[in-house]
Parts: structure tokens; C-alpha cells; sequence
């Protein structure tokens, strides 16, 4: 059984974390992004934009071979500078891909509720994120 977080607990985690640079935007990949980059927008209130990639199925399998862009970009990102919010970073293959897809923003640092990143809450095992149902 995967132990889980309470939501107090990691809201603590989001209210005490400090961004050091300045963001013109901050890009959610969907779905698992969407929540953590929704709460870090209620501090930063900037634009907030949705990369759809999708690489597993909901189970947390892989899906495909490689992460998958599965709806156009539909935002402009160049020469922006671009906080990139997952939920959980593994492999890293998913963030890659989507600095891959941003290369024409000026900078991108990236942020996870858990794994490594630019800006993490935790970097543990596994756990079930409290807005999982």
C-alpha cells in the first residue's frame, strides 16, 4: 500500500518553498501538473498554461515507449521565462521532453511535488498525493 501525505501537511510544504527567479508563466503538464501548478499560481499569480503529454496510464504503467505530445501547443513561449510543474518526476523522460518541446523560452526551471528538480517539496518514494482520489 502506498503511504500517503495529509493536504495540510503539503500545503505547508508549498507555503514555506522560496522561487528564486522571476516566472512570466508557469507551464502545468497535464494532468498530473495541473494541481500543484494551480496552487503555486494562487502565490505567483501569472499566466498558467497546460502541456498535454501524456507517457503513463492511470495506474502509473507506462503507456507508450516515450512521452507523447497529445494536444497542440497552444500558447507563446518564446523568450519566456517558464516554471514547469509536474506532480511526480521518475524517469525525467516526461519533464525532458517538455524542455525539449519549450527550447525556445529563455529559461525553464522546473518544480515537482516529489522528485528531483529545480524545486521540489520531497524527493522520496513514492506516495499518494492528498488530491488523489
Amino acid at each position: 500500500m502506498i503511504e500517503g501525505k495529509s493536504f495540510t501537511e503539503v500545503m505547508q510544504r508549498f507555503r514555506e518553498i522560496e522561487f528564486r527567479e522571476t516566472f512570466d508563466m508557469i507551464v502545468a503538464i497535464a494532468n498530473g501538473g495541473i494541481i500543484p501548478a494551480a496552487i503555486i499560481n494562487q502565490r505567483l499569480n501569472i499566466e498558467l498554461q497546460l502541456l498535454k503529454i501524456n507517457l503513463r496510464d492511470p495506474s502509473q504503467k507506462p503507456k507508450y515507449d516515450t512521452p507523447k505530445l497529445v494536444a497542440p501547443i497552444g500558447f507563446d513561449f518564446r523568450d519566456k521565462n517558464i516554471l514547469l510543474v509536474e506532480d511526480r518526476i521518475k524517469t525525467g523522460a516526461t519533464v525532458q521532453f517538455a524542455i525539449d518541446l519549450l527550447h525556445d523560452a529563455r529559461q525553464i526551471k522546473t518544480f515537482a511535488v516529489n522528485g528531483k528538480a529545480d524545486y521540489s517539496l520531497y524527493d522520496e518514494t513514492c506516495f499518494r498525493f492528498p488530491w488523489i482520489v
